[in-house]
């Protein structure tokens, strides 16, 4: 009697699980989101960021590679650069990459007053959001040097990295794709820059040889806000 008791309390769960899952009898097609048993790999993500754009020519260059490669990235863009090129601007909102300030003139943050620190990155913000009607939440200050206390005045992110490719210095993309590739590991941050035709043939080099270690491309707010 109570191993009938038990066969019936494992039956009991087992379509309990299936109408929980939606299964509607098609178990073998969802069988993984029920017990996880056949889920997909974890890819290990990591991100692709773009500094000084938006460039008239490369920009669009590599905005054309992402697209084929179902890649999304995180650009930084200069306020300064924003004018003259907004139809860029604009294609990389629509297609899904993630937005953020690099200041309005690329100034070092930490050489200007808190005012005139808060004013650069708010105007280059302000930028975005006329081309785009977003308003973006990260900042990438130029160099890497944040000012102190910057935090208390804007109400955005700033947004580091974890391996830089020296792209504008080497300006070899042989050199840039190896030296990326060497050490990257789950959750970077790569710094990389949409400038220079090198970079943008790097980038696609990186992506197309990380992938095949199974890595995922995504934007910096889904690592930081993961």
């Amino acid at each position: 009697m109570k191993r009938i008791k038990g066969l019936a309390g494992i039956t009991i769960l087992f379509f309990m699980l299936i109408a929980v899952a939606g299964l509607d009898g098609d178990f073998d097609k969802k069988e993984q989101s029920v017990f996880g048993a056949l889920s997909d790999e974890e890819h290990p993500k990591i991100a692709l960021t773009f500094d000084d754009g938006p460039h008239p020519v490369y920009t669009e260059e590599l905005l054309d590679g992402l697209k084929k490669r179902k890649v999304m990235a995180t650009f930084f863009l200069i306020g300064n650069n924003i004018e003259g090129n907004e139809e860029i601007v604009k294609r990389m909102a629509e297609e899904g990459h993630l937005i953020g300030s690099h200041t309005y003139n690329h100034v070092q943050l930490n050489k200007l007053s808190e005012l005139k620190a808060k004013e650069e990155i708010l105007k280059g913000c302000n930028k975005i959001y006329e081309t785009t009607g977003v308003c973006p939440s990260f900042v990438r200050p130029p160099f890497g040097e944040w000012k102190k206390n910057l935090d208390f005045c804007v109400t955005m992110l700033p947004v580091f990295w974890n391996v830089d490719s020296l792209d504008w210095k080497l300006q070899n993309t042989e050199k840039i794709v190896k030296r990326v590739v060497k050490d990257v590991k789950e959750g970077d941050i790569i710094l990389m820059h949409d400038i220079f035709e090198t970079s943008v043939q790097a980038a696609f080099q990186i992506i197309d040889t990380l992938e095949k270690e199974n890595y995922e491309f995504v934007t910096v707010d889904e690592l930081l806000w993961e």
